[in-house]
């Protein structure tokens, strides 16, 4: 008899704690809701995609300590795409599939963003897509916070034509956004009576540039115009300086170059140069001085903002708005409720245009100086509309 008790008491204590721990993991996940956080932190695109990674997190903490999203805490999920596409759209799988997030912020190449696009369509995810790019394209589980080409590559080309020259010499890392923003710029080109005199490609951590500086100082452009990504762009400006073609003998305009990037070159390489993007650090806007403060405080005084920095951190707060507004995490409904959301950013004013999911954003033209920052030198007056297709531009037909 005793025996017997003994296992009912026993069987009862076991039921009792598994209830009471079940209780307690499902009170745990009814106070927490899980993003993807998916960048490369290895290969030579973690140069540039750990700030954004940063960024995102400190815009994570801030909503976090201010109450979270409809009551739940943020929690992260961090993925390493490695700087490889492949690896990026395992990653994104296993984000939805098996971690089952509420959304994704990530990607930097236009490379990784296509490969996991059609992983985001199938499992009808969201991805928060931080960097400018070549256009072309309006996935409904994308949400586009960089530029599109309207917004950077065609403005940079129309400041270089009426400010620098119409002589111009194109080179980029060989993946889908430099071979596409050529493209475009190769129309435009053609359209305002500009030359190309040359067009290089090297691969994605390429770092001899002796041959192809040698070609660039023979036929003497007006201007580079710059899409190498990634740490390439050490080689490229180091090789350059070698040569003597410094900002005042050939400037180059780049499109993936920001200060983070340049805090981790040598400056002597890059004084003078000229940037194409929508944020630098040194915008002047009383959001823009809480969010550089707020960085600096989190990394430290040597870290630097920068576009895509500034456009992980928008993204993060634009997805917590849609979701407070649509007052669910599903997918669809915040899709929906971010049609027309505006966020007053660190770069001013963004809106998400109902129609493709890109931003209304100004454009800005800086010059990097001799103190590491990019100063602006011109910008669009307002925001531009997003025209990921070019479709107002009539040279950009059939492209």
């Amino acid at each position: 008899m005793r025996k017997s008790v003994r296992i009912s008491l026993g069987f009862t204590a076991a039921v009792f704690c598994a209830f009471f721990i079940g209780c307690k993991e499902k009170s745990s996940e009814d106070k927490t809701v899980r993003v993807g956080l998916l960048h490369s932190f290895t290969g030579t695109m973690a140069i540039s995609e750990t700030s954004v990674y940063d960024s995102e997190l400190l815009a994570i903490k801030e909503i976090n300590e201010a109450g979270g999203v409809l009551g739940k805490q943020i929690e992260v999920v961090k993925e390493d795409g490695a700087s490889k596409a492949q690896i990026f759209a395992e990653k994104a799988r296993k984000l939805l599939q098996e971690d089952k997030v509420a959304t994704v912020f990530g990607c930097w190449t236009s490379d990784s963003r296509k490969a996991v696009k059609p992983i985001f369509e199938e499992l009808f995810g969201l991805l928060w897509y931080p960097v400018q790019y070549e256009g072309m394209e309006a996935s409904p589980n994308i949400m586009y916070m960089g530029a599109a080409p309207n917004q950077q590559i065609i403005p940079a080309v129309e400041y270089c034509a009426q400010n620098i020259g119409t002589n111009m010499f194109l080179i980029g890392s060989d993946y889908v956004f430099p071979h596409s923003a050529n493209r475009i710029i190769k129309a435009q080109l053609a359209e305002i009576g500009g030359v190309c005199l040359g067009e290089e490609y090297t691969p994605m951590g390429h770092s001899d540039y002796s041959s192809i500086v040698r070609k660039i100082k023979k036929l003497n452009p007006d201007v580079i115009l710059n899409s190498l990504n990634g740490d390439s762009n050490l080689a490229f400006f180091e090789e350059l300086t070698k040569n003597g073609i410094t900002s005042e003998v050939i400037p180059v305009m780049s499109f993936s170059i920001s200060e983070e990037e340049i805090a981790k070159m040598n400056l002597k390489n890059l004084e003078g140069h000229l940037v194409s993007w929508n944020y630098f650090e040194t915008t002047e806007s009383p959001q823009n001085k809480k969010f550089v403060s707020a960085y600096k405080a989190a990394y430290g005084n040597e870290r630097m903002t920068g576009d895509p920095v500034e456009a992980g951190y928008n993204a993060v707060y634009l997805w917590a708005e849609a979701c407070k507004k649509a007052g669910t995490f599903d997918v669809e409904s915040v899709r929906m409720a971010a049609k027309g959301l505006s966020f007053e950013a660190p770069e001013g004013t963004v809106t998400i245009d109902g129609g493709n999911q890109h931003l209304y954003k100004r454009v800005r033209i800086g010059k990097i100086n001799e103190d590491g920052l990019i100063h602006e030198i011109w910008a669009t007056p307002s925001a531009i509309k997003p025209d990921p297709y070019l479709s107002t531009y009539p040279w950009a037909r059939g492209l």
